[in-house]
């Protein structure tokens, strides 16, 4: 059996800007802090959530580097470290290592849509550029691929491949994973709303957007049902399915960023090309967190000029 990167809830942790759209590090760390002062059993760094596909490399490494300092060991870091280039993959997973992180997180390259043996080739390679246990990321809503099971089965076969953070929503291709790789690869559930669902087909947890705003009730939907007391875990999943659905009504991040910074949290925006929700999915979002007493503050949204990052000539309107 491979060595667990995590067992739990581990955070898909956002990325927070000031308001020239530069990395908010001391809001960064505060973050951190929270995560894990409310039972997160790992942070993932620079992925969907955390807008890595708009950071510079400096600004991943760095990010990277910054959280496994601050966390100093309390919990994993897994850093985000995929792409659609393989030689950037590359570059990315051996950076991410030197800057100190416990393991990687690699999504299939987007765009490209690659064949299954593309797919193999594509990770193996990564996988030999690094020491590190890598969690592989299936999400075929945003990258059009899927990886096969018959996939899955092979990739399982190299050393530290290790998981899988599981986002198709295809419960028959859960179930096939979980028979074909058994223990060499574990199974992290990519969706919020099916968590219990991935731990009753084995899953060791979930890589989760909502434990953002929600950490200690994530960690204990999976704590719950580990320690046998499956009616809590599932009462928990579906005490949160409408916060979930607010959480997803436009393209992650956007809503959890929106939401954050609703409750009270100075995480800023997102970089283009995301901007803020239009006003009817962002009322929506905010009386969802008000059934859930999550509300704190509402800024109204408004138009402002501001320098977008990288591009000092580059000026363009923005909702804040």
């Amino acid at each position: 059996m491979k060595k667990l990167i995590f067992k739990g809830a581990g955070t898909a942790i956002i990325t927070p800007m000031l308001n020239d759209f530069s990395i908010n590090f001391p809001v960064f760390e505060n973050l951190l802090d929270m995560q894990i002062r409310e039972n997160a059993d790992a942070v993932i760094v620079a992925g969907t959530t955390g807008e890595g596909s708009t950071l510079t490399d400096e600004e991943h490494i760095e990010l990277v580097r910054r959280a496994v300092k601050h966390v100093d060991g309390r919990i994993p870091v897994i850093a985000g470290a995929g792409s659609n280039n393989t030689a950037h993959a590359v570059y990315l997973s051996r950076e991410c290592e030197k800057a100190g992180a416990d393991a990687l997180l690699h999504v299939t390259p987007y765009y490209n849509k690659a064949s299954q043996q593309g797919l193999f080739l594509h990770f193996t390679a990564c996988a030999d550029a690094t020491n590190l246990p890598i969690i592989l990321y299936n999400v075929p809503s945003r990258t059009g691929v899927n990886i096969y099971p018959a996939t899955f089965k092979r990739l399982s076969e190299v050393d530290n491949i290790v998981a899988v953070k599981e986002a198709s929503g295809n419960f028959s291709q859960i179930a096939k994973i979980a028979a074909l790789c058994k223990d060499d690869l574990a199974i992290y559930s990519g969706n919020d709303d099916q968590i219990t669902s991935a731990l009753a087909l084995g899953a060791k947890g979930v890589i989760s957007v909502l434990s953002n705003l929600v950490p200690r009730e994530v960690h204990t939907i999976c704590s719950s049902y580990f320690a046998g007391n499956s009616d809590e875990s599932d009462s928990l999943q579906l005490k949160y399915l409408e916060l979930i659905e607010a959480l997803f009504l436009d393209v992650n991040p956007i809503p959890v960023k929106q939401a954050m910074r609703a409750m009270g949290y100075n995480t800023g925006h997102c970089r283009l090309p995301l901007c803020d929700m239009d006003s009817t999915m962002a009322e929506k979002l905010y009386s969802t967190l008000q059934k859930y007493n999550l509300l704190n503050c509402k800024k109204p949204i408004r138009s402002v000029t501001v320098h977008t990052p990288g591009n000092a000539g580059s000026i363009l309107k923005h909702n804040l």
